[in-house]
């Protein structure tokens, strides 16, 4: 599927589906927003590609309105179970490839996980750890789980390091560096002899337990 095909379709244009949707738009993306509430959709008639006003539960609803020419869905519906998982069985059912889901809680998370949903997001739990991360260590300026216990995490370079080379920084060999970020462009750092600079952000990939343990070092 070429980048510029991809088309999304939200279901719930809440506070996490409404910038689900808007920022999917504002990167160049074809976007169906759906949403029962007439306000929620109206706030998002002129930023989205398509919004129509409906209930996802109702699966010839959500055919009528042309949601199998979509390639990807993304349920995002609030403290409405039963909604949730109707409106991701629809989508399944209407025939869109790749469907991701919110989830309010676990339990929420297992039945929809029990669906053969493609992701299933905890906002509350993702954002949590990821807080945590930074609050922990000042040094992380962000973290992504890849699951399985391995982790990107951006790592801000310290002045005590300017113009130290990457042989000073010693990070362990279970770490692996994918990179640096000066200022906006992109820098292999691979040679040991690359020197780092006040500011520079190293993009690094390991184990949880190996980048907190180098982080807390820095």
């Amino acid at each position: 599927m070429s980048r510029e095909s991809r088309s999304f379709v939200v279901v719930g244009l809440g506070s996490f589906g409404g910038v689900v949707a808007s920022e999917l738009a504002r990167f160049g993306n074809r976007v169906l927003g759906i949403d029962r509430d007439e306000r929620r959709a109206a706030m998002l008639a002129e930023t989205l590609s398509n919004v129509v006003i409906m209930d996802a539960r109702d699966e010839d609803a959500m055919r009528e309105a042309g949601v199998s020419q979509y390639d990807v869905g993304m349920v995002s519906i609030g403290n409405d179970l039963e909604g949730s998982i109707l409106a991701t069985m629809n989508l399944r059912l209407v025939g869109v490839g790749t469907v991701w889901a919110k989830a309010d809680d676990r339990t929420h998370h297992r039945i929809l996980s029990k669906l053969g949903v493609d992701r299933v997001i905890l906002p509350d739990l993702e954002i949590g750890r990821h807080t945590a991360q930074m609050l922990n260590n000042p040094a992380v300026q962000d973290y992504v789980s890849l699951g399985n216990s391995f982790s990107v995490v951006n790592l801000l370079v310290p002045k005590r390091l300017h113009d130290r080379t990457m042989r000073d920084m010693a990070i362990p060999e279970p770490v692996r560096v994918l990179g640096l970020m000066r200022g906006t462009s992109f820098m292999d750092a691979q040679d040991p002899e690359f020197r780092l600079s006040t500011g520079d952000r190293l993009l690094l990939l390991g184990k949880r337990p190996d980048l907190t343990a180098f982080g807390d070092r820095l």
